[in-house]
Parts: structure tokens; sequence; C-alpha cells
């Protein structure tokens, strides 16, 4: 619900991490929260971490008083709560501010006061299931990409509970918690973190006689979602926490996505005093964050403004990276490109050839216009050049550290040959130390106060920042440099130490609930996979909770996915803004695997069936 008139809102930027070093980058680069993969059950199977590594990063985190969640978000099987009990005390023990759940079960568990946030995965799509998930006891719901400003909105005015939203990154063309493709191809289930990403593989689109429609297409791959002109809206809405997708990303792109969302939030609280950050320091990067210059497979809002036109990338689900421009000429050994002299020497291209098939090329040399390079023979002019690895631009943003610093006031204070250096941060912390110097009076008192400026003012290495320097004497004493740098040290560090014992992570106490949950539980969608997760739907008033896909799939045809990406309305063969068009199914075909395609045109969605 959105706060009422006059009160404060905080805004969180979530960002990812595949391990300690990226989440480390991730606040660096203003990330107010980190989420993160534990050694076991998350996601995303291939970005798991010891707790070690997790202390190590709680530890940095919490010092900018940015948090970090664990995700324990895949599905459990019976011989494996044990061992998720074991690790979430574990976890709540290392000081985790939450974890990212998707398996009920866990709820039936004897827990510690760590909140839980509701994945995504369970489907949050409805009021009804944000309200269920809200009394539950979950402290923070992460609401399905396929919502609407205005369904969010309707969902925010009418709960309390804080709700967190993708704002970038790649698309799972499925509601999240509902792709059984993988699972019934390879048994990799999307729901245990072993995504083999059919959605990305190419299709035949054919009609149910056999007519061939489309050849040798990625007919479900997205593009990346971009929302970095909707943040004021999605705020509007009722989003408090903002996140990045991409655990599996390397530390580059979460810095320059990072970066550019953190410069965007900064903005919208700069000129709304009811809004704040959710934690401390201010960053200042040495590159110019630009979404484009990283990863992606070109850009969507997807439903965010409601229905899109282009939201898929039909060509390719690799990176496109940065548009350039297109061919001018092409020669045996170089081509002329219009903003050639954008290039430099060694960056990575792209194009789409004749058959529209993604080619890959490298710029060995540039002149200008002119561009040298290699596997030139499928370009042609006119095609459109994409820059997908920019060297100077990784360069640049490899090198970035310690970008984020807090800020502080400090007051030198002397009382006959007691020095006191009293440090307070942004946060209002205070800390003090002193040292005895027997010092003279200043022969020259403009340059020795000039001195004691510029020794107070060096904070490199630590994560303060000077903001302002007050100075409490009779007359300006002489101090020698090095006892300076020695204050100064001694107050850095014991004011690291100060930040880190009185830093509190949110702690929450989980009390059963009975009230009844809003969806059929009578199939494999409500993905239970464990007796805990039985107990508590049938608490909650389903009968005969079904077993999950993972463990009794049905017999015959299966719907192994639900999307609201339309194969028809892409190919303007939708019925209803084309009334002469059918809605009769489609099949999908990629080697042996063949599905058929249902468009239920009432509720805007596509549904994927298997031809068992």
């Amino acid at each position: 619900m959105l706060p009422e008139e006059g009160l404060t809102r905080t805004l969180e930027l979530l960002a990812p991490a595949r391990d300690a070093d990226t989440g480390i980058a991730a606040v660096d680069h203003g990330a107010d929260a980190i989420y993160i993969g534990a050694s076991q059950f998350g996601a995303r199977k291939q970005a798991g971490n010891s707790l070690q590594e997790l202390s190590r990063l709680l530890a940095y985190a919490h010092r900018f008083k940015a948090r970090v969640y664990v995700t324990l978000n895949t599905l459990l099987y019976d011989n494996e709560l044990e061992a998720a009990h074991k690790l979430i005390w574990e976890l709540y023990q290392l000081g985790a501010d939450a974890l990212i759940v998707q398996d009920m079960g866990i709820l039936q568990m004897d827990l510690p006061p760590l909140p839980l946030h509701a994945s995504t995965q369970t489907n949050n799509r409805s009021l009804e299931k944000v309200q269920f998930l809200e009394q539950a006891g979950f402290q923070q719901v992460v609401l399905a990409r396929e919502l609407s400003l205005q369904q969010i909105a309707h969902i925010s005015q009418n709960t309390r509970v804080p709700l967190e939203f993708f704002i970038h990154g790649a698309l799972c063309v499925s509601y999240s918690g509902q792709c059984y493709m993988s699972h019934h191809l390879n048994g990799r289930s999307a729901n245990r973190g072993e995504c083999s990403q059919p959605c990305r593989f190419a299709y035949d689109l054919q009609t149910e006689d056999g007519k061939t429609l489309v050849r040798d297409q990625h007919l479900l791959s997205l593009k990346d979602l971009n929302l970095s002109h909707q943040l004021q809206q999605l705020v509007d809405a009722g989003i408090s926490s903002f996140k990045i997708e991409g655990r599996l990303k390397d530390p580059a792109y979460v810095k320059n996505i990072t970066a550019h969302y953190r410069r965007l939030l900064d903005n919208l609280i700069e000129q709304d005093v009811r809004l704040r950050r959710s934690s401390s320091g201010r960053v200042q990067t040495a590159f110019t964050p630009e979404p484009q210059k990283s990863f992606s497979r070109g850009f969507t809002t997807y439903f965010v403004e409601g229905r899109q036109k282009s939201i898929w990338s039909p060509h390719t689900p690799k990176s496109l990276g940065e548009k350039i421009g297109r061919v001018r000429k092409v020669q045996s050994h170089h081509f002329e490109l219009e903003n050639g002299n954008l290039l430099n020497n060694g960056d990575g291209l792209c194009f789409l050839n004749r058959k529209q098939k993604l080619v890959g090329l490298r710029a060995s040399r540039v002149e200008g216009q002119k561009v040298y390079g290699d596997r030139l023979q499928e370009l042609y002019a006119g095609a459109v050049i994409y820059r997908n690895q920019n060297n100077d631009f990784e360069k640049q943003v490899d090198k970035s550290r310690e970008t984020r610093k807090i800020a502080i006031r400090l007051l030198l204070k002397q009382q006959g040959s007691t020095f006191s250096l009293q440090l307070t941060d942004e946060d209002g912390l205070q800390s003090e130390v002193q040292q005895t110097f027997v010092a003279e009076a200043a022969e020259k008192a403009e340059k020795s106060l000039q001195q004691i400026q510029q020794q107070l003012a060096k904070w490199g290495g630590t994560p303060f920042a000077l903001e302002s320097l007050v100075c409490d004497w009779q007359q300006v004493p002489f101090l020698p440099a090095g006892f300076l740098n020695q204050l100064r040290r001694q107050a850095g560090e014991k004011h690291l130490q100060l930040r880190d014992a009185t830093y509190e992570p949110p702690r929450f106490v989980l009390q059963r609930s009975t009230h009844p949950y809003p969806e059929n539980c009578s199939d494999y969608h409500s993905n239970i996979t464990n007796q805990l997760a039985r107990d508590f739907y049938r608490q909650h008033g389903c009968e005969t909770p079904a077993p999950g896909f993972e463990l009794e799939a049905p017999k015959g045809p299966k719907k192994v996915m639900t999307t609201k990406h339309c194969i028809r309305h892409a190919t303007d063969q939708c019925p209803k803004e084309n009334p002469g068009a059918s809605a009769a199914p489609l099949l999908l075909k990629s080697g042996k695997n063949n599905y058929r395609l249902i468009f239920d045109c009432k509720n805007c969605e596509m549904q994927v069936f298997t031809q068992d």
C-alpha cells in the first residue's frame, strides 16, 4: 500500500551477484541490496557460494547498510528438507538479511526469525495471491514481470507488504514458476535451478495441416527488459524494491547496470523529499554507465505500459549490444560504416546476414569510417552493425573500484597537549579518538591550517569521504603530517568497527497461518514436491494438493508453459486486432521436439503443450 501523504518512502536498488566479488562490486556501484545464492537450493545452480564467501559479502555490504538476501528459491524434495533447514539456520547465524523462497514447505519448518521474501517463482500476478502471501508472513513479494502499471498500483493499494519488481535483464517467456518445458525435455527443472533454456532454441512454426509459416527462428526468445524510463511510474504505482536480473552475469555487467539505475533513482530521490535511499554512501564512477554497452538482446518494456508489438528477439538469443550504424560499402578486407569513428581497434561486432542469422566479427583495425576485419563474406551494404564488445569501455569499467563513499564530518579539537578527532557520518553515528602531542604554535598559521586540511581529507582506501572539517583551538598549532595521518587512520578504523557493531539485520518471527489459498491445488501447477509443502496447502484449505510436475507429470499432452508472449500477436495475426485472423492452434517444431500452441484470446495468453 502506498504511504500516506507526507510520509517518507524508502527505495531499494536490488542487484544480482554470482559470487562475493560481484556482490562487492554491486555495493561499490550503488546497490542498496544484493541477492545471491548459497551453496545449495538456489534457482541458478551454477551460482552457488560457500558460507565463508557469503560472510565476506555480508561484512562489506553491512558497512554501507546494504542488505544481502540469500536465494533459497528452488523446490525441495523430501530428502533435501533437513539440509535446507540446517542451511537456513546457518544463514541466520551468519547475519543474512532475508531469504528469497519458492517452496511453501519452508514455512512449515522451525525457522529462525529471518524474514522471508516470496520469489517471483511463486507466480505473484494477482492481488489475491499477493494478499495471501502477505497474510502468510512474507516480508517482501517479487511481483510477476508481466504486470502492467495499473495492475501493480491495484495490488499496492490493497496490500501493505513491500513490493519488488524487475526493471532490467533477461526475461523468462513463461510465467515464473510455471515453466516445465526444460524438465519435460531433459529432466532439468527450471524450478530447481537447472533450466536448459529451451525457450532460446530455434523453431519452425507450422499450421496443424503442416504448412510452414516461419522457419528456424527463435520464436519464444524475448528481448531483455529495460525500464530506465518507467522508474517514476513504478514509484508512483507502489514499487519499493527495483530488481536487476543477472545472477550469472560478470562483474562488469553488474557494475554498469547497477551504476546506471543508481543514477536514475538518485535523480528521483533528489527531486522528491518524500523519497530516500535505503543504504548509505554516494557513488561516483570513473565511467559513464550505459546499459546498451553491456549484454543485451535488444530492449523491451514488456507489459509495463501495456502489450507492445516487438518484445521478442526471433533472429538470435545472443547479445546484439549497441547499434552503431549501417554498412555503406564492402571491400575484400574492410568495409565502410556510418559512425565507424565510434569503434575502437579490437571491438567485437555482429550483424544479421541476409538469412537473418547472427554473424560475429572483430574490428582488427579502425581508420575513420573504414573497418578492417575477417569474416566479411556474408556482410552486405545496408547491413546494421552492432557492437557487442567495447574494449575501451570494458577497461574503464574493470578499473572502477572503491567508488562508494560515506560522507563524514570531522571536529579536530585541542585541549592542552591532547588532540581529539571526532568523526560523525551521514547516518549520525559518531566516534572519537585522542592522541597526546605537545604542539607549538604555527609560525605560518595559514600554511599550517592548509596542511592540516589536506592530511585529514585523505580517505582513499576507506569507505569515507570528507564533507567538512571544523577545528577548535585558541591558535593554529603546527602538527606534522605523520601525526595527522596516524590520527586519521585511527579514527577511520574505530569508526568502521562502530559501523560493523551497530548494524542490525532485520528480524521477523513467522507465525503459522490457515487462511484459504486463493488458487486451485488439484494439479501440478502448485509445485508441491515434499510433504511439508503438502501440509502447508492442506492447512490453507487445499483438500487434495497434487504432486508437482517434477514428481508426477501427467500422461498425455502436458501444458509446459503459459505466457503472455503471443506468436499470433507478434506476427500480426491477433484475432482481436485483425478480425479475419484465425485463433486456431499452431505447432512449434525443433528437431524431435514438437509443441502445440493454444491461444487463450480471452486472457491474452498463449499456452504451450507437449505432443506426447
